[in-house]
């Protein structure tokens, strides 16, 4: 079988590691929480796969983890915790947040397929997780994993039973491919013969042929107790399940140890996955998605893009019409600033567009050198550009197909301009020139109205600020999360204040965005931190507003006066344009030197670092607060740390 690397997310004691290395594939990083199951997991992998634990690739909290730290791999396996979805736990399901914040981390799955970008995934449960809510937390999973991230999706109830193991244990399998488009026909494998039975499993004859689900808790039943699970009739003589027993009813080796109290040995059993049947749907897996491959080779074309996908193309193709770039004051209006443009491409193609004074374009490859001649005029026009514009803005979904504006990049050799790299400021590179300087290789970001406002800063686990919360009850953590109003964020803030609590900025969730603030000022953390409180509690979503609103709550707190810290928050939000990621370390460098803003009837503007202070004003007037999904982003409700109450607000900025 072809060789393949996996990370093992909530990875317990190492089920999914077992299935997925006797296939053939190779761990690259995991992650589990819990120190008993840490022991263990080390204890039995640590020979095999010294890589694992020698270079700091066995993380302990996912939350810490930013997905570009990641190596890259090809198969996402998570057993993402079940307790909030299972008949034994409370069925808090997202909203779990009693025992840290379990009930939402399979959001920080998303944020990892989202930037990694994975061929596959493969992810467990229990049952209950398809009729949790009625239905809709199992709707919401589907529709990020289809929509947002685009990954086909495949589902199944497997029991243990099914594929050679004596015991029930029904759970639901997630399965899911990137580049799914053409076949869209995977098959969970067929059901297999039992290996043994419990009678095998016992050394004698034992009252079942297939045992109980093997559970975390309730030791202690009689045997004829309904809820009975650890006890069965062998030999005659009631016997109690012992981790020799349970090891084999899950599929684990001989040879596997438990370097732990038998009570943690049971409770990690208890958690674990039947090996045999995720290893046998892990097979079907990877001859699925080695059929991908095969069938997908190297084509990187596909004729249905987002609206981001076709604007980018859009400013592409104006471009080598217009040959020139207009440079916009903070109010988006045209000045008589003005560059020639000379050359087109982006960081993925592999052309550089040459412009003429007349309406040839040269075309040549960045490898070889090889040069071709193209008459733009004979593809593009105004009119063609404007329904483009037009086509682009009006359509609906989440992606689409243009044919002909598919017809006119492919006679031009062009497919996708970013390459499915989204850690790019630079979305189109320039060479362009004024009466007063020549620019080569300038990268511009793109900023579209065609569709919703576009985004300065999207959401993520990166952008979520941390608060303590003191002087409040955790008897009210229930209370205060269940409020559910239109502005519940705010309704939320005010009722720990109203019951005497106060929000105290902690940290940042995630160090390397408390990096890039502190890079462009040593204040920023605190500053935006209180900035975000602000706006969460009293909708101040304008800049000049909120920052004016904060200032005079809490002016002793900074060395600088308003002026000064106005022109603090103009150098952050042109670093966020040009410069960092929030989940990358920067290095203080500007990765673009400009961006292209298209407007609402399709015109285009610009703004570059050669006019900043144009740049700096427009962002100040025209960026906003905005409050991104509470359940997405895992903010917005109170949780318990280590005894701790805490809350996060997070922060999107939006043009």
């Amino acid at each position: 079988m072809k060789q393949f690397t996996f990370i093992d997310l909530f990875a317990g004691i190492g089920g999914f590691h077992l299935a997925m290395e006797d296939i053939g594939g190779k761990c690259v990083f995991s992650s589990e929480i819990d120190e008993y199951a840490r022991k263990t997991y080390e204890y039995n992998f640590k020979d095999k796969n010294k890589e694992l634990f020698e270079q700091g690739l066995f993380n302990d909290d996912i939350r810490k983890i930013s997905p570009v730290d990641l190596p890259d791999f090809d198969v996402l396996c998570a057993g993402f915790p079940c307790q909030p979805f299972s008949q034994a736990g409370y069925k808090r399901g997202f909203n779990d947040t009693h025992k840290s914040e379990r009930g939402n981390l399979f959001f920080n799955i998303v944020d990892i397929l989202k930037y990694k970008r994975p061929k596959a995934f493969f992810l467990e449960n229990v049952r209950g997780i398809i009729n949790h809510d009625n239905g809709r937390t199992f709707q919401t999973i589907r529709k990020i994993i289809e929509n947002e991230l685009e990954y086909s999706f495949y589902y199944k109830i497997v029991k243990a039973s099914d594929y050679g193991l004596p015991q029930l244990r029904p759970r639901t399998f997630m399965i899911g491919f990137r580049d799914d488009g053409l076949l869209r026909n995977f098959q969970f494998p067929a059901n297999t013969p039992l290996k043994y039975n419990m009678s095998d499993i016992w050394g004698g004859e034992c009252d079942r042929e297939i045992g109980y689900t093997l559970r975390v808790g309730g030791r202690g039943s009689k045997i004829g107790d309904r809820r009975n699970w650890d006890h069965y009739l062998v030999n005659g003589e009631v016997r109690q399940i012992m981790p020799e027993q349970a090891k084999k009813m899950q599929g684990f080796p001989d040879d596997f140890v438990f370097p732990v109290p038998k009570s943690q040995a049971m409770k990690q059993l208890g958690n674990s996955v039947a090996v045999d049947a995720i290893k046998i749907c892990a097979s079907s897996l990877i001859n699925y998605m080695n059929e991908l491959d095969k069938n997908n080779g190297d084509n990187t074309m596909k004729s249905s893009k987002n609206k981001g996908e076709w604007t980018e193309l859009y400013v592409f193709l104006k471009l080598l019409h217009d040959k020139q770039l207009v440079l916009a004051n903070s109010s988006l209006e045209e000045t008589q600033k003005i560059f020639q443009v000379d050359k087109v491409t982006t960081l993925n193609i592999q052309q550089d567009y040459y412009l003429s004074e007349n309406d040839n374009i040269i075309v040549k490859n960045k490898q070889t050198g090889k040069e071709k001649i193209i008459n733009i005029s004979e593809l593009l026009n105004n009119d063609i550009l404007q329904q483009l514009a037009l086509t682009i803005k009006n359509q609906q979904g989440a992606s689409f197909e243009i044919s002909e504006f598919e017809l006119i990049s492919t006679q031009l050799g062009i497919s996708l301009i970013k390459g499915g790299n989204a850690n790019q400021k630079s979305d189109i590179v320039l060479d362009i020139q004024n009466q007063d300087m020549k620019y080569q290789d300038n990268g511009f970001g793109i900023k579209s109205y065609l569709g919703n406002k576009p985004t300065l800063l999207n959401a993520s686990g990166n952008t979520n600020f941390i608060y303590q919360v003191k002087n409040l009850s955790p008897k009210l953590l229930d209370k205060i999360n269940a409020i559910d109003t239109r502005t519940k964020l705010k309704d939320r803030i005010s009722a720990i204040y109203e019951n005497d609590g106060e929000l105290c900025f902690d940290r940042i969730e995630q160090t390397t965005m408390a990096y890039n603030l502190d890079l462009v000022d040593s204040c920023m953390p605190k500053l935006i931190s209180l900035m975000l409180l602000e706006f969460h509690h009293n909708r101040t979503n304008k800049i000049d507003d909120n920052l004016n609103a904060v200032f005079s709550k809490y002016n002793n707190l900074f060395s600088t006066d308003l002026l000064g810290l106005k022109i603090k928050i103009k150098k952050l939000l042109v670093a966020v344009l040009l410069g960092f990621f929030a989940g990358s370390k920067w290095d203080g460098k500007y990765l673009a030197q400009g961006t292209i803003v298209v407007k609402q009837d399709g015109e285009q503007v610009a703004y570059h670092i050669t006019d900043l202070e144009n740049l700096e004003n427009y962002l100040y007037q025209n960026i906003r607060f905005d409050t991104p999904s509470t359940t997405r982003h895992r903010y917005g409700s109170l949780f318990i740390e280590n005894g701790q109450l805490y809350f996060k607000l997070n922060l999107q900025l939006r043009f």
